[in-house]
């Protein structure tokens, strides 16, 4: 079993918030594999589903981020697992806009949610760090990652978003690579030797598929929360 925390704050007035894109990142897995409705827990609130033979867990505090750790430490002891056991998807000022990378340990470099984390299990977790770019000036954090996600990010988020839920089969068995793989899939696909995108390939038809949700990233929160 494995614990996947998304890091955010609680309520509709948060929900598209740049600090919120651990929410988010968890909200599009669990619609896309299919993982049970969310109900109240630990603290917050919790999806569960599978990938093979692998069961995992899906938590989002709803403590407000600088008390996640409750939150999560909570959810650790009641499934006996240890912090190796933990992924958490969280903000990162540090990467340009987009970007995605895996990180293992380490300190928190003052996220607030990571601080709390670090005091109620340690530091030996996993990381999902889903960057969303610094607004250039310390002084400007704060109302930076309160306020929500312009309209300008909306291809490179619902990008993010997908590649995220596309790997997240692999990143259930441990395969850190693999999932990386399938998120540099979406933000930047292959190009062809004349410098132009490669065009997907058309799926077969299937008159029994769902149609394809197209809704942005934004308007699918705001639906959420109608």
């Amino acid at each position: 079993m494995r614990l996947w925390v998304g890091l955010g704050n609680p309520g509709a007035k948060y929900a598209g918030n740049r600090h919120n894109i651990g929410f988010m990142a968890l909200d599009r897995i669990a619609d896309d594999h299919g993982f049970g409705p969310w109900r109240k827990g630990f603290q917050g609130l919790v999806s569960e589903g599978r990938f093979g033979s692998e069961k995992i867990v899906l938590l989002k505090p709803e403590t407000f981020m600088n008390l996640s750790g409750q939150s999560v430490g909570e959810a650790l002891r009641f499934y006996k697992l240890t912090s190796d056991d933990v992924t958490v998807f969280h903000d990162e000022l540090d990467l340009a806009p987009g970007k995605l990378r895996l990180k293992t340990g380490g300190g928190h470099a003052g996220h607030n949610g990571l601080r709390s984390i670090h005091a109620h299990i340690g530091e030996a977790y996993h990381r999902v760090r889903l960057g969303i770019g610094h607004p250039g000036h310390k002084d400007a954090v704060a109302s930076y990652v309160l306020h929500d996600f312009a309209k300008a990010d909306q291809d490179w988020l619902d990008d993010l978003l997908r590649g995220i839920s596309d790997g997240a089969p692999a990143l259930a068995t441990g395969d850190g690579p693999r999932f990386q793989n399938a998120v540099a899939q979406r933000t930047a696909p292959p190009r062809s030797s004349t410098g132009k995108e490669k065009a997907e390939p058309k799926p077969v038809s299937d008159a029994t598929a769902p149609a394809e949700d197209t809704r942005s990233t934004l308007q699918r929160l705001a639906d959420r929360f109608r």
